[in-house]
């Protein structure tokens, strides 16, 4: 049987590799966005050999851009791999009793608050150069447009990018804020188990609890009012058939 640690280990891995493509394809933009070149769309190469001045600062900076999400990956993955190490997930537990247990071990404690705070600060750094890394494309992508694919893959390569620096940030945020350990890649499902209030107090006049047993009530004397407009009927009907 694979072990409960080597299984966090291998779902982190695999979507760590799979972030690789979206943050290389986001971030090295004067690379791989579609580009004009005497009226036909450059190669990779042709991309790379532009020595155009603008072109350059635009490159080294798509390099650090790319340097900055290394140096973050690198604390991220240090960070997911204590957690691993030295935590673990239980569901019968609220996810902020971490803090009163933890508190116990000073070492650890210390530990986790460094981390979370290595990780809060080297993410705000990388959203900056981010940021101006996008402003400066912008500048490029007006001088060397191609058409359309330029434009769309420059939205998509960068939306991808920003939904991994928010939901980053809201991890490294959370944890920082409310002294606590959030995975940046452990995930859970959710399953929603009872009705919308907004929905409740519509349907049912303003009863605003939205208890799976209170609405079967409500239901069940809803349907037993039809069945008795429906024997109403039938017995209207008798007679007039005799």
């Amino acid at each position: 049987m694979i072990d409960q640690d080597l299984k966090q280990r291998m779902k982190v891995g695999a979507i760590f590799f799979l972030q690789v493509y979206k943050v290389m394809t986001g971030t090295m933009l004067s690379l791989f966005l579609p580009q004009n070149c005497e009226n036909k769309m450059c190669t990779l190469t042709e991309n790379y050999e532009n020595s155009e001045v603008y072109h350059s600062i635009v490159f080294y900076w798509n390099c650090l851009s790319a340097l900055t999400f290394f140096c973050y990956y690198m604390i991220e993955l240090r960070r997911e791999e204590w957690c691993v190490k030295y935590l673990d997930i239980d569901n019968d537990i609220p996810d902020n009793s971490l803090k009163a247990i933890i508190v116990k071990e000073k070492v650890l404690d210390r530990k986790m608050d460094k981390l979370n705070k290595y990780y809060y600060n080297t993410l705000c750094l990388n959203c900056m150069v981010y940021f101006i890394n996008i402003m400066l494309t912008m500048k490029m992508i007006k001088d060397s447009y191609y058409n359309n694919s330029t434009l769309s893959c420059f939205v998509s390569f960068v939306l991808l990018v920003m939904m991994k620096l928010y939901n980053s940030f809201v991890v490294a945020h959370q944890s920082v804020k409310n002294d606590k350990m959030m995975s940046a890649y452990m995930s859970e499902f959710v399953s929603y188990n009872v009705l919308d209030e907004d929905y409740v107090k519509d349907k049912y006049n303003g009863n605003k609890n939205n208890r799976l047993e209170d609405i079967t009530d409500v239901e069940d004397k809803e349907i037993s009012d039809v069945r008795e407009e429906e024997e109403v009927k039938v017995e209207e009907i008798i007679p007039i058939v005799n």
